[in-house]
């Protein structure tokens, strides 16, 4: 099974991200899509392998938070 997670881009540099992913920030690989700063990716094993839009980024967000919450556990 393949868990992906949506983060929020707040710097390229070259081929390397740094993604927000609810306050964390962890670097990613953007060479297998096309990246902007402010855009949502979905990350997978350190790549970003898709494109979201916002809405749908907080769309999966919230689903990830109802999974989460059964724990006490937040993601932004």
């Amino acid at each position: 099974m393949c868990l992906a997670i949506p983060g929020k881009i707040v710097k390229i540099c070259d081929e390397t991200a740094d993604v927000d992913f609810g306050g964390v920030i962890k670097q990613a690989n953007v060479a297998m899509v096309d990246a902007e700063v402010g855009q949502w990716a979905v990350v997978h094993a350190g790549y970003a392998i898709e494109i979201m839009d916002e809405e749908e980024a907080r769309e999966t967000i919230a689903l990830w938070n109802e999974v989460l919450d059964h724990d006490g556990v937040k993601y932004q």
